[in-house]
């Protein structure tokens, strides 16, 4: 007799508390093995140096990554200021040093305030950001020298906890809840340039992700030790979505891929059977409701 398939595990997320050093890449290998599946990706990459909340999808959830609105993030950071780096970060090579010791407060703080709010900023070079299809931070690495035009991004909270002084150096605890393509090691950079000091960012933790917080997160050995879903399909879109219940005809309809009446809800919204199954995202189209992603096709 043929030896038995293990089944595949069940859709849904994994929120994934990310330690310092993997790649998010990195990250989603390790967890294909600890799920028994190839049907896993990320959304919203974390760079390496960072730790915190990686948004993983397992099997028919990770049509829900390119959907998810993961429009804003949360994080806490360390800022020092005294020394500007290749990279904006603590991975960099040190470009120069200059005594940030007696930075006065008030200054520190009114360089965040003007940091906070709607601004322009310019991404790091070393970002990920493609230029003519190449990412920056391969031309950088090829020797190019990178230009990026600044972007408007929306920083609605940058605060400062703490203040530390060292040997030539002011280290500050700050929270940043901003929009995405907000670059916090960018802010970092441009806060020492405009007191005078330069600054790079020397911890990176990532609280929170549109929705999905660290309460919803465990680490990879935690998940190497207890495999298992954050969040099941159904749990996934009521998190992430507006909910819309149908009858059970008209979940079959979406089953099919066919359209339904429109909900008379804005953007991509979840579509869920009598039975609390999720079926599909979808979206209304003047009159009508047309499938985004069919998440339990009709057999």
């Amino acid at each position: 007799m043929p030896a038995s398939r293990t089944p595949p595990p069940p859709p849904g997320l994994v929120i994934v508390d990310k330690e310092s050093g993997p790649t998010s890449h990195d990250v989603v290998g390790k967890l294909r093995r600890i799920m028994g599946t190839r049907k896993v990706g990320h959304a919203g990459t974390l760079d390496p140096m960072a730790t915190g909340v990686l948004v993983i999808g397992v099997e028919r959830a990770t049509k829900l990554l390119g959907h998810l609105s993961l429009d804003t993030k949360a994080y806490t950071a360390t800022i020092r200021l005294g020394r500007v780096t290749s990279t904006d970060d603590a991975q960099g090579e040190a470009v120069a040093d200059v005594d940030a010791s007696a930075v006065d407060e008030s200054a520190i703080r009114d360089g965040i305030a003007a940091l906070t709010g709607d601004i322009e900023q310019v991404p790091s070079s070393v970002s990920a950001i493609k230029i003519d299809g190449k990412r920056a931070y391969q031309r950088v690495r090829e020797g190019e020298e990178v230009e990026i035009p600044a972007r408007p991004v929306t920083v609605s909270a940058f605060e400062l906890v703490d203040l530390r002084r060292g040997d030539g150096v002011t280290d500050l605890d700050v929270v940043v809840d901003c929009t995405s393509g907000t670059y916090v090691r960018a802010l970092a950079r441009d806060l020492g340039a405009g007191l005078g000091v330069g600054g790079h960012l020397t911890a990176l933790r990532r609280t929170r992700v549109g929705p999905f917080t660290l309460d919803h997160a465990r680490t990879v050995e935690q998940l190497a030790d207890a495999p298992g879903l954050s969040l099941d399909l159904a749990a996934a879109v009521a998190t992430a979505f507006p909910r819309h219940d149908v009858d059970a005809s008209a979940a079959a309809d979406v089953g099919f891929g066919r359209s339904l009446p429109a909900a008379g809800l804005t953007g991509t919204y979840g579509v869920f059977a009598p039975d609390g199954r999720a079926v599909a995202l979808m979206a209304d189209a003047g009159e009508l409701a047309r499938p985004v992603v069919v998440l339990a096709p009709a057999g």
